[in-house]
């Protein structure tokens, strides 16, 4: 872990896909049935990985290739939806320490921002056990802007009621960093996601390996 000179964390807030879930092979099988139901190729299950973290949309737009019709991007979309809510935990598991770190986290403030559709979001996390530990969960339809864009991030701040250099955005991708610059937030990355991340542009204040060392952020503990 990267030294941390003295933080004091007090709220956390975290993406979801690649940070808390490892989501991977539910979402490329999603795209991947949406591409034959558009007549296009499957895609490489890491390929379709490298697309996630800026929201349903963007990932569909981006798995279609080329320059796509609005409205082949809106049948596939609406395609590829409605196959993700029905197939959203046959694979997808979190991360080990994930469930074990949030149970001693408890009483922090916690919330979870992901550009992923809301209500799916939700419904992995009360699927996998761990929903009530977080005080919100937004989803990239929650607002008018996704991220890495901080409306999201601010509310969030401002319902749990802590300063943003208090707390740290935890991700896996570059819009995560992104998205703590903005508001003004710590940036803590995975090193175990999947999200696209330039570490050299985007670099993250801290970077760890296994979920449990989050602990020692609690407080400032280096």
């Amino acid at each position: 872990m990267t030294k941390t000179n003295g933080w004091k964390v007090r709220a956390l807030v975290f993406d979801l896909d690649g940070t808390l879930i490892d989501s991977k092979l539910d979402l490329a099988n999603s795209v991947n049935a949406t591409l034959r139901e558009m007549k296009r190729k499957a895609l490489p299950t890491d390929l379709v990985a490298s697309y996630v973290g800026s929201g349903a949309p963007v990932l569909i737009r981006r798995a279609l290739g080329g320059n796509p019709s609005e409205e082949e991007l809106k049948r596939a979309l609406a395609f590829f939806l409605v196959h993700y809510e029905e197939h959203k935990l046959d694979e997808t598991r979190l991360y080990p320490g994930v469930a074990e770190t949030l149970a001693e986290l408890k009483s922090l403030p916690m919330s979870v921002l992901t550009n992923k559709p809301v209500k799916i979001s939700m419904k992995i996390l009360e699927g996998l056990g761990v929903s009530q530990y977080f005080r919100s969960i937004y989803g990239g339809n929650s607002f008018e802007t996704k991220k890495p864009d901080p409306a999201g991030a601010k509310q969030v701040l401002s319902e749990l009621n802590v300063l943003p250099e208090q707390t740290a955005m935890v991700g896996d991708s570059e819009v995560d960093v992104q998205t703590a610059r903005n508001a003004g937030m710590r940036s803590v990355i995975v090193n175990f996601g999947f999200g696209t991340h330039d570490r050299v542009a985007h670099p993250a204040d801290v970077y760890v390996s296994r979920f449990d060392e989050l602990l020692r952020l609690v407080g400032g503990v280096g």
